[in-house]
């Protein structure tokens, strides 16, 4: 009989209950090519991202050292390690869920009988000793309620080791751009200090000049305002300096020793080159896309989480044990107990709240779906952004490069020229701030290409360990 009323139980929810939905992943919302302005996205010879370690990435050694202590002491990355296992720890209460458990516990009682209830008819002291095994309420998941809940646990942890991830290489690639930038600060110091040098000697032989009256005022003030115009370069380059100095402290969460920081651009390896392949290899193995993957698969896990709540939830109690009146009659032959709860409830009336339950399960599904499909528009830009600038600032370093060397002759050919007595001190002038104006460029071009290798290697999604 009662087998009988449960399938008419079942009957009647599964008539009621939404159908069941299995997941698929969305088609990624993007061209299956770069766009056709990105030059070189297959550089000949060059290995795929996922082949390259940081560690090969970057191989200049300091380099690797500074690396390796923010990877030991960035606070913000032990945050992202706690939060895995954070979420690991909920992932195996909820796991535990799926398994029956199981208390053992003892008791000892004792109360007085009055005479109206003693079967006696007098007054007694009754005691009572127990020894029970029980079996916690547990669920039997006929309907997979709680294995999809437990499924949904799984992927939000698998999402938070995909967001240390993300936060790895964020930090891996964040240090390799402050490095670079206080290496190119740097330069630009000791450009401005050289700068300084040559033209205060241009200053001294000029004011030596006005002091037998063969030079004139106006070529000593024009070179006085160069040797303070170095001045101030080299005032706002140290403070520069100092500032890539604590934001490089900051990122590491410690204090870098000296010996590990470069001097300027050239003295850091240069950093390998990697392919971009196709997109959907390139971006469907980045660590925040396989987060928001593992979010929508948490999602659709929900929805029949929420599907199961229209199905009858059977849970069973139950427990063994023995009693005695007497504790020395415990553990005699005789004394056992036990006690079996089996318990089926299915909602008949909520005014609707498990429907509303399961819409929003599946409304999450679809924003999960509209974050996926965002992340991955959002990485291909990346990408074809880093693939854009890549071979144009190669071009660009080397026209600034040229520019350099045609504006230091000039500046040779002017100098020459002045000391001849055939122009004015105002072609030197000119010259050197053309040429000094290129150095500067040139070191900003340097800077800009390397730092776009670097985000290259991160929008691309890092490679192994």
């Amino acid at each position: 009989m009662y087998r009988k009323l449960l399938l008419v139980i079942m009957g009647l929810s599964l008539c009621a209950c939404p159908r069941p939905q299995q997941y698929s992943a969305p088609q990624p919302p993007i061209p299956n090519q770069w766009p056709e302005r990105v030059d070189q996205a297959e550089v000949p010879g060059a290995p795929s991202v996922v082949e390259v370690g940081w560690r090969e990435f970057f191989a200049d050694a300091r380099l690797q050292s500074v690396i390796e202590m923010a990877l030991e002491n960035n606070r913000d990355l032990r945050m992202a390690a706690l939060n895995v296992e954070r979420v690991e720890g909920f992932y195996r209460i909820q796991r535990a869920e799926r398994y029956p458990g199981v208390n053992v516990g003892t008791g000892a009682q004792t109360y007085r009988l009055p005479e109206k209830m003693s079967p006696t008819g007098q007054a007694q002291t009754v005691e009572q000793y127990d020894v029970n095994l029980g079996v916690v309420s547990w669920e039997l998941d006929l309907f997979g309620r709680v294995r999809s809940l437990t499924s949904a646990a799984l992927e939000e942890y698998l999402a938070t080791r995909q967001a240390q991830a993300a936060t790895k290489i964020a930090l891996v690639a964040a240090v390799a751009n402050s490095y670079l930038a206080l290496a190119a600060d740097r330069e630009q110091l000791e450009l401005a200090k050289a700068t300084l040098e040559t033209q205060q000697q241009s200053y001294e032989m000029i004011k030596r000049s006005c002091e037998v009256g063969i030079g004139n005022d106006l070529d000593l003030r024009q070179a006085e305002s160069q040797v303070e115009a170095a001045r101030v370069d080299i005032a706002r380059y140290t403070s520069k300096v100092a500032l890539d100095e604590n934001a490089l402290n900051l990122l590491i969460g410690a204090p870098v020793p000296a010996h590990l920081l470069p001097e300027n651009l050239a003295s850091v390896a240069n950093l390998k080159d990697v392919s971009a392949g196709l997109p959907s290899e390139a971006l469907l193995n980045r660590p925040d896309i396989l987060l928001a993957e593992h979010q929508l698969k948490a999602a659709y896990a929900n929805i029949d989480a929420a599907r199961a709540n229209f199905f009858p939830r059977i849970s069973l109690t139950g427990g063994g044990g023995i009693m005695s009146s007497a504790l020395s009659d415990l553990f005699k032959v005789g004394s056992g107990t036990w006690n079996f709860v089996p318990q089926l409830v299915l909602p008949i009336f909520d005014s609707g709240a498990r429907e509303a339950s399961y819409r929003v399960a599946e409304v999450n599904r679809d924003f999960a779906v509209a974050e996926y499909e965002r992340a991955i528009q959002s990485a291909f830009r990346e990408v074809s952004d880093a693939l854009a600038l890549r071979s144009k600032l190669l071009e660009q370093m080397n026209a600034q490069e040229s520019l350099v060397h045609s504006l230091r002759e000039t500046y040779r050919l002017s100098e020459a020229r002045y000391n001849a007595g055939i122009d004015s001190y105002l072609g030197v002038l000119v010259a050197q701030r053309s040429l000094y104006a290129a150095q500067q460029g040139l070191v900003s071009v340097n800077l800009a290409r390397l730092s776009n290798l670097v985000n290259l290697y991160k929008v691309l999604g890092g490679g192994v360990d």
